[in-house]
């Protein structure tokens, strides 16, 4: 009877070790979001977006996204991701200021920002974003969003945040205060990673 229960044991913690590998490895991408992130080959053209009009894409939306582990982002996937990510949210059928992955079908902490605060007003990538901190002062304005096609309404957002994110090349966690209309569109990226759209 012992014997049984010690081989049942080992058999349930060897069960435990394979989960949690597939678990890690998935944190990188799984099958199916690699070929979403494949579909065109080496291709940079923009994704497909998902939208609320569609009801197992706005079931997906809906999902918090995973994190990504370090060892993702040396992927091809992750390089080939960034580039596609950014030609959707530039594509002239729906131009945007950010855009997260869960947009484009992958259920990952990445998000991608107009930096309006920065010269030059470049788009910037953030690894596993969480937004630490939420002024109290607020404001309204008005938001679009490429998952809500044709749609347009305000939001009350704080006015300044404190967001940290992983740095792609030392994984180091840093972070950065943001204020004014770039704060906004941290708030609506994050808020994607967490499964909320604009008009929950």
């Amino acid at each position: 009877m012992a014997r049984v229960g010690f081989r049942t044991y080992v058999f349930v913690a060897i069960l435990a070790v394979v989960a949690l590998v597939t678990t890690n490895f998935y944190i990188g991408f799984t099958p199916v979001e690699q070929k979403r992130i494949l579909r065109k080959g080496e291709s940079t053209e923009a994704m497909h977006v998902f939208t609320n009009l569609n009801k197992r894409e706005l079931r997906f939306l809906h999902q918090k996204a995973a994190p990504l582990s370090r060892r993702a982002i040396r992927m091809k996937e992750y390089a080939l991701l960034e580039k596609r990510m950014l030609a959707t949210v530039l594509d002239s059928a729906h131009v945007g200021v950010g855009i997260a992955a869960p947009q484009v079908g992958i259920g990952k902490r990445l998000i991608a920002v107009q930096r309006f605060d920065k010269e030059g007003e470049p788009f910037e990538f953030y690894i596993n974003p969480t937004i630490e901190y939420y002024s109290p002062e607020q404001q309204w304005g008005w938001e679009g969003c490429l998952s809500v096609p044709g749609e347009r309404d305000t939001v009350l957002r704080s006015t300044q945040v404190i967001v940290s994110y992983r740095d792609r090349d030392s994984w180091e966690l840093l972070r950065d205060t943001v204020a004014g209309y770039t704060a906004v569109i941290f708030q609506h990226e994050v808020d994607h990673l967490n499964g909320k759209l604009y008009i929950d």
